[in-house]
């Protein structure tokens, strides 16, 4: 049937004599009410010819009166473009916006100026990612993939992504799992959706979140009717005793968000000792367990107790968060209304970055740079360090051993530590303040992100930092 997706242009609307005039006048509305803009290209008159079912005579008329009219220009090599209008032109018909606030990550009021250094948590150094290693095992992927690798597939993910997973998952967070448990997921925040999802379909109203701990989360939970309960943390992480009764909670830890403690030994067998007297789930969010420094790895929780831990992760702070690259693995009782859950959210995750990352871990590439950004993070962490200790000596600062964060407090203050992270954007620098990240009142802190820039931008920062909060 005639017809083509510009300005979908539908040749049966036209009268039965005259088509140049209507194709005229379809272009010329499109222009002057802002669909086209100067510099855009109209299609070739042959293609936009034969998409009409029309003779390429009628289409070159048509261009012909507008270029007569001003509207557009044939230009060599670039073929009809749009001229810039010099009148106003009216404006487009208002587009809905929804009734309330964007939801963001964090609270944000005006974009970053030039010049300002961003500290926030959670960045990775973007920079670092390895362009050269996913070009090479995406062109290998090209190259060897099957047209069936590109379908639809498994709502769960790619076999090989999922065989992959399963056995570095194994090797380095010392899981107990077979590929059929790897649910492939975008990021941790589909993770706890999906979670929030089947926790709501079994009658859940609530879960347990750490106090202070990631506010992205309780925002989560929030949308998915889940009312998120605050648990005290404190030197030995979540405090067990104070757990109220609600089915699930979600921990990190290894490295807690964002004090940056280690659950004790004795909390996490307190913490699983909890699941398994009363049936609960305990959501473990491994969210930067691969960036240590000064420490042995940390455990996962899932081996002591793969039943009742649902363990999740991503490559949001090893490759890049824009990539959407993560992983569930949930006990056997969880799987079905999950990966149900999964389907009906997307399908499925993206075929062909999932078979670049399986390549990625299959050649040992994953593991080579993590090596290389461990190493670039720790000397972003000890400048950063080294730049406290010079410029604000009295702050007391934890979660040095990993991470992509630090926190800073300062005991026996009673400072606002929102009007510091205020003061501190107008000096120039953006950090969070810790009651961003809490439920309920506590000491004031602010948490200092080193990923994203270089030792020199974080001794300038730092410096700035200083300056704003001395005045």
């Amino acid at each position: 049937m005639p017809g083509t997706d510009f300005l979908q242009l539908d040749p049966a609307a036209a009268p039965a004599r005259g088509l140049t005039d209507w194709l005229t006048a379809a272009v010329r509305a499109a222009v002057l009410d802002g669909r086209l803009t100067a510099g855009d290209r109209l299609p070739a008159t042959r293609t936009l010819a034969a998409d009409l079912g029309t003779a390429r005579g009628v289409v070159v008329e048509a261009y012909q009166r507008l270029v007569d009219e001003g509207l557009v220009a044939a230009r060599p090599g670039a073929g009809t473009v749009v001229l810039p209008r010099s009148v106003a032109v009216p404006p487009r018909p208002a587009v809905a916006t929804p009734a309330g606030p964007v939801r963001l990550p964090v609270p944000t009021d005006r974009p970053l100026l030039d010049g300002v250094i961003d500290l926030s948590p959670g960045v990775p150094d973007l920079a670092a990612f390895p362009r050269a290693a996913w070009l090479r095992a995406e062109r290998a992927v090209l190259r060897d993939a099957s047209a069936a690798d590109l379908g639809y597939g498994d709502p769960r993910g790619s076999a090989r992504l999922r065989g992959e997973l399963a056995g570095w998952l194994g090797r380095t967070r010392g899981l107990q799992v077979a590929p059929e448990q790897v649910l492939v997921v975008a990021g941790v925040a589909q993770a706890l959706a999906l979670l929030a999802q089947t926790l709501r379909s079994r009658a859940a109203v609530a879960i347990a979140v750490e106090d202070p701990g990631s506010r992205g989360a309780r925002e989560e939970f929030v949308h998915w009717g889940l009312r998120p309960v605050g648990v005290p943390v404190d030197a030995e992480g979540l405090v067990v005793p104070a757990l109220p009764a609600v089915p699930a909670v979600v921990v990190t830890p290894a490295h807690q968000f964002p004090t940056g403690v280690v659950l004790s030994p004795a909390r996490r067998r307190e913490l699983l000792a909890w699941a398994r007297d009363g049936g609960g789930l305990v959501v473990e969010d491994d969210y930067d367990a691969e960036h240590r420094y000064d420490r042995a790895p940390v455990p996962a929780l899932q081996p002591s107790a793969p039943e009742h831990v649902a363990h999740t992760g991503s490559t949001s702070k090893t490759l890049a968060p824009g990539m959407r690259l993560g992983w569930l693995v949930a006990p056997a009782g969880w799987d079905a209304d999950l990966v149900a859950a999964k389907h009906a959210s997307d399908l499925g995750s993206p075929a062909l970055p999932q078979l670049v990352l399986a390549e990625l871990l299959r050649s040992g590439e994953y593991d080579r740079h993590l090596r290389r950004v461990r190493g670039r993070q720790r000397a972003r962490r000890d400048a950063l360090l080294a730049a406290l200790t010079r410029f604000l000596p009295e702050a007391q600062v934890s979660g040095v051993a990993a991470g992509l964060h630090l926190l800073v407090t300062f005991p026996g203050s009673d400072a606002d530590d929102v009007a510091q992270a205020a003061s501190a954007r107008e000096a120039g620098v953006v950090v969070h303040p810790l009651s961003w990240h809490r439920t309920t009142p506590g000491d004031p802190g602010l948490v200092i992100g080193y990923a994203a820039s270089p030792p020199d931008r974080l001794h300038a920062a730092v410096e700035r930092l200083a300056r704003a909060l001395h005045r």
